[in-house]
């Protein structure tokens, strides 16, 4: 199996030849050299920091174990004043992405690149898709590429460079559309949100496609469910890569090798932690916690030790394919991504995802849970081309009742399932704004 290309990508970032043990050694080394170096930066040149650091030096960081006695940074933090954390003149900011939150009256983020930032997500991709595309290939990108510096237009300059042709596509809003621009096309690889992917394999124009046609997929910008990626690879016969990364994070952060068994991180540009999420303390290795990340090359907007809120773990076994970069575990979901129902069991996204996608026609859904605090009520509205809608909602109703936590609640009669119903209309996304469990109960 060939080993993921980020692996001799980053040797060449840091200047070595070294493998193995001696390989992992230089990047903890340049790990630590670098935070040292982007403590002293941001203290220096971005306000937020330079209150927030008040009293400690670069220097005070003699080892990883010292990392976590610096505080953290969060996404209220950015919220409350994003220029506060500029390094650099705003007229040196060539991308501002303003994210969203939904579902809340939040302030937007606005996350800040240089030119120079934006290269570095660029040359991830570049090197990234070395696993999924060879040259001569052709990549439909279903992400927004309509301005400068978006996913799409980073992945289309990306591709070039390997001599592959980077088709800029958009947000699927028709899915017939979409796949007739495959085939025509004649596209080997798709880019994508889950959902949407699934939209197009779950399409009744995806018999269209010819059998071989699409040797690989990407799946991006949220959550991706188990019972997606075994939909898709059943369906296409192709291996499904995963992508993790945020806007905060410079767009792209790790990516699977063919092994697919977890993401392995661009290391040279960002080292990773796993916490506690209630303590702040770092766990044990190889436990689940809450993915922070720090900066280590970026200018513009460089951040330390920003909580993300998503749910990983560093994966203790050696990767399959051989190499000695990190291994993050697939994330799992988020923090603010599950309620408690009935009285205190957790109901979550993912949860919800691995049991009904796998049923088939369904494309998306939507859940609410509302309540006048003694009860609580789950809605759940599906999105299916399919007219035999009473199957999907009668099935629904038995994957729903088959998640322990709705079964726990609905068995002390603390949770009721309403009556399940069906929307003629998708609810499109960007992928910027997650899928969520809309809360609605009263207190």
């Amino acid at each position: 199996m060939e080993i993921t290309p980020l692996e001799p990508w980053i040797k060449t970032k840091l200047g070595t030849s070294a493998n193995g043990a001696e390989l992992r050694t230089n990047i903890d080394r340049h790990q630590l050299l670098k935070l040292r170096e982007t403590v002293d930066y941001v203290r220096t040149h971005a306000p937020f920091y330079r209150t927030l650091f008040d009293g400690i030096r670069g220097s005070d960081l003699n080892s990883f174990e010292d990392i976590a006695s610096l505080p953290f940074t969060t996404p209220e933090d950015i919220q409350e004043n994003d220029l506060r954390f500029l390094c650099v003149s705003r007229d040196e900011i060539s991308r501002v992405v303003t994210l969203n939150t939904s579902g809340t009256t939040a302030l937007a983020k606005r996350i800040h690149f240089t030119e120079d930032d934006l290269e570095l997500t660029t040359d991830l991709f570049h090197h990234g898709m070395q696993a999924l595309v060879r040259p001569g290939g052709k990549v439909l990108i279903l992400m927004p590429a309509d301005r400068h510096g978006t996913v799409g237009d980073l992945m289309v300059k990306a591709l070039k460079r390997m001599d592959v042709l980077g088709i800029p596509y958009g947000i699927v809003m028709d899915s017939g559309k979409a796949i007739a621009e495959i085939v025509d096309k004649e596209v080997d690889c798709l880019i994508g949100i889950p959902v949407q992917v699934l939209g197009l394999v779950r399409h009744r124009d995806s018999t269209a496609i010819p059998k071989g046609m699409i040797k690989s997929v990407l799946l991006s910008a949220d959550y991706v469910p188990a019972a997606i990626v075994k939909e898709i690879e059943n369906a296409w016969e192709c291996p499904v890569f995963n992508h993790y990364g945020m806007t905060e994070m410079g767009l792209g952060a790790a990516v699977d090798c063919k092994a697919l068994r977890g993401y392995h991180i661009r290391e040279a540009d960002l080292f990773f932690e796993i916490v506690d999420p209630d303590s702040g303390r770092p766990v044990p290795e190889g436990a689940t916690g809450e993915v922070v990340f720090s900066t280590l090359t970026r200018k513009g907007m460089p951040l330390v030790r920003y909580r993300t809120g998503d749910l990983s773990r560093f994966l203790r076994e050696p990767c399959p394919c051989g190499t000695i970069l990190k291994r993050l575990e697939w994330v799992k979901g988020r923090l603010c991504g599950g309620v408690r129902v009935g009285g205190g069991n957790l109901l979550t996204v993912a949860d919800l995802d691995e049991a009904l996608f796998p049923l088939p026609g369904l494309l998306n859904f939507q859940v609410e849970i509302s309540g006048d605090g003694t009860k609580d009520i789950l809605r759940i509205t599906l999105y299916s081309e399919d007219s035999s809608s009473g199957n999907l909602c009668r099935h629904a109703r038995i994957a729903l009742e088959g998640i322990s936590s709705v079964r726990a609640a609905v068995d002390t009669g603390l949770l009721t399932i309403a009556p399940i119903q069906t929307s003629e209309e998708n609810w499109i996304s960007t992928g910027s704004i997650k899928r969520k469990i809309i809360d609605s109960r009263e207190g």
